[in-house]
């Protein structure tokens, strides 16, 4: 018996300990939710605190805008916020001149606010991120003013500029709000989460790219699947790029480097499919030869990390990282090279590190390296990669709401102007979600229902017998704290869409303010207009669609060809730079259902273009340029075949030229980027035929 008591003993204490540490786990698991809805729930008392205590009109839009800003994260909050203020100044502004203009002309000032929402609608398609938010905010601010100024047929009124102001401070003293609440209670990590982002993707190409080249030596391995991954990782990291922005003002002056090493990664995965489609065209033995010469060439700091793929290498010390890649480049660039073949390995996977030079400087920046120089990086220009999407959102948005315009004016309704105001929050916040728009804007008259219900029960059911404001807290906690922690808990996207929409209009519904109003039938009025304003969004995104993700992708691709056909002929040459840059912002638009194969055609489109202006730079010098225009005619006919036999010929052409010095290393350097070129377009020669000119 002594015996069995003393063996059940541990087992009994090893399973406590195990619900012990369970318990713990599942604790630990949920303190970041919690923690944002304590947040959520005092950024907004605070807010209404500080209003209430200023006496203004309507203090319930301090506590809005404090819990639109206030995200899980707090890098993101801070950048929201920043724009909100911004879009907040533009809209106010914008609504004052349309006064000032259509003083007396009723018509005029309201079809000129449905064109001001519309061109905010293709503003905010066309930016990215919170600089997007901040375009849709300037919009339905405009309509928000103007709905607090109109009378119930929409008639204008001197008062607009006080209005104006007056809404723009109580929005910005909730952003403040949500800020100091923020600041005060997270010290924030979206800069070191960046980081390792960056030097994981960086860490993992390197090796895949070492391996491959060590394992080419016995039989070449498949890696397309792998490239193909990485780029679409690659996309992801923006939005992140702006969470760390919104941390720190020397970020934001630096921001650059960021973007540059976003495109870095583009332009390494670049290299390596240069690499990597050469060596499988190569005989056996020249495989093997090339691959070894590549591989003894790289450095061995990239060579031997004890663990494949691991960042801690890259965010330890990326100075002296960059100082090794920085001298593998130059070797490979001076590497002595008898064959087009092999100048075309050094070449390419020289590519390959300058590409994770400009991440190793990101990934500097990020960890604030001591001694890491921090000159401005050139900005980084930015190109629309389709503007179809945009003009389709700016007619919707206009369409959308000069039809509650006149149907307010014809009915007047005493509540159009609330509707107003919903259908332009919807149209504009949702047009640059693209095919997700109609499914959020359900999910955003769903929760708004939600709201209706939960505003109404706590303001007639329980205000009216609260007396102070710890009291009049404690009834919004009720709210806030379930509904904070359940959009930070939630994983589906149409789930959250509605609990963040629940959240975010439950105070405009409530309307607190010094002297309360408990009038239940204004209170379902304006509820009736709200719930009209939420059926009209999802109408205007079912009749007049957004592109859908198929249909965009097929639209980013056709566009890159018709690029890559007048580049080949085009009588100034664009610089490098201004066609990886377009390239580049064609990458990043791709949406999710992009197929890797897609992924892989844009990358190929990234490296053909880029070749073409090097040759025909290096053509006009080595007087060759006869041979080539013959090539890069048939390309822009869409003659892929033809293009790669007349390449063939311009190949011999500089194979057979007797320069010597740099005009014969010119001419290899040259005969390596026709190989390229025709290698990616032998490829995807479907793809660089597809849509050729008759």
């Amino acid at each position: 018996m002594a015996d069995a008591f003393d063996q059940a003993g541990p087992i009994a204490d090893a399973g406590a300990i195990g619900r012990w540490n369970s318990a713990f786990a599942k604790a630990a698991k949920a303190a970041p939710p919690l923690l944002y809805a304590l947040r959520l729930w005092a950024a907004v008392c605070l807010a209404l605190f500080v209003a209430f205590w200023l006496e203004l009109d309507n203090p319930f839009w301090a506590g809005t805008s404090a819990a639109i800003v206030c995200l899980p994260q707090l890098g993101a909050s801070l950048r929201k916020g920043w724009f909100r203020m911004v879009g907040t100044a533009v809209g106010a502004t914008a609504i004052v001149i349309l006064t000032a203009c259509f003083p007396q002309d009723r018509i005029g000032f309201l079809g000129l606010l449905a064109l001001w929402c519309g061109i905010c609608a293709f503003t905010a398609t066309v930016l990215r991120n919170f600089a997007s938010y901040s375009a849709a905010l300037a919009g339905y601010t405009a309509a928000i003013i103007a709905a607090d100024n109109l009378g119930a047929t929409g008639g204008a009124s001197s008062d607009v500029f006080l209005l104006a102001v007056t809404r723009a401070s109580e929005i910005c003293i909730g952003i403040v709000s949500a800020g100091v609440v923020l600041a005060g209670t997270d010290l924030g990590g979206a800069q070191r989460r960046l980081a390792e982002s960056f030097a994981t993707l960086a860490a993992e190409i390197m090796d895949r790219f070492g391996r491959m080249l060590a394992l080419a030596e016995a039989q070449l391995p498949e890696t397309k699947a792998e490239r193909r991954e990485f780029a679409r990782r690659v996309i992801a990291l923006d939005p992140v790029i702006d969470q760390a922005l919104g941390e720190s003002s020397h970020m934001r002056y630096h921001s650059p480097k960021l973007q540059a090493a976003m495109y870095g990664l583009f332009g390494a995965l670049d290299g390596w499919r240069g690499v990597a489609t050469h060596l499988s065209r190569l005989p056996e033995a020249a495989r093997r030869q090339g691959a070894h010469i590549i591989l003894r060439s790289l450095p061995s700091e990239l060579r031997s990390v004890p663990e494949g793929g691991s960042p801690v290498l890259w965010i330890a010390d990326p100075l002296a990282l960059h100082r090794v890649c920085e001298e593998a480049v130059r070797t490979l660039v001076a590497l002595p090279a008898d064959t087009p073949s092999l100048r075309l390995l050094a070449d390419e996977t020289a590519k390959v590190l300058a590409g994770l030079l400009k991440v190793l400087d990101g990934i500097a920046l990020l960890v604030d390296a001591p001694g890491h120089p921090s000159p401005r990086a050139p900005r980084v220009r930015l190109t629309e990669p389709d503007w179809l999407p945009a003009l389709i959102n700016a007619a919707r948005a206009f369409l959308a709401i000069g039809a509650v315009e006149l149907f307010w004016v014809t009915t007047a309704w005493p509540n159009g102007a609330s509707a107003i105001v919903f259908v332009a929050v919807l149209v504009l916040l949702l047009s640059p979600k693209g095919d997700l728009a109609y499914g959020g804007s359900l999910a955003f008259a769903l929760g708004i229902a939600g709201a209706v219900v939960c505003a109404a029960a706590i303001k007639f059911a329980m205000l009216p017998a609260l007396q102070t404001f710890p009291a009049f807290c404690a009834a919004l906690g009720l709210f806030f704290l379930p509904a904070g922690f359940a959009v930070a808990v939630s994983r589906q996207p149409i789930v959250t869409a509605a609990l963040t929409a629940m959240a975010f209009n439950f105070i405009p519904l409530l309307a607190p303010t010094n002297e309360m109003n408990y009038d239940t039938t204004q209170y379902y009025n304006s509820a009736l207009a709200i719930v009209v304003g939420c059926g009209v969004a999802p109408l205007a995104f079912l009749l007049l669609p957004p592109l859908s993700p198929a249909l965009r992708v097929r639209r980013l691709l056709a566009l890159t060809t018709c690029d890559l056909r007048r580049l080949a002929i085009a009588p100034v040459l664009p610089a490098p730079d201004y066609w990886e840059s377009r390239l580049y912002s064609r990458l990043t638009a791709l949406p999710d259902q992009a197929t890797p194969l897609q992924r892989a055609q844009l990358l190929a489109a990234l490296s053909v273009g880029t070749e073409i202006i090097g040759l025909r730079q290096m053509a006009t010098h080595l007087g060759t340029t006869a041979e080539l225009d013959a090539a890069l005619n048939d390309i822009a006919l869409g003659h892929s075949t033809r293009a790669i036999a007349k390449l063939r010929r311009f190949d011999d052409r500089l194979a057979s030229t007797r320069e010597t010095g740099t005009e014969a290393t010119m001419a290899l350097r040259g005969r390596g980027r026709v190989l390229i070129i025709s290698e990616a377009i032998a490829e995807h020669g479907h793809y660089f035929d597809a849509g050729a000119p008759a």
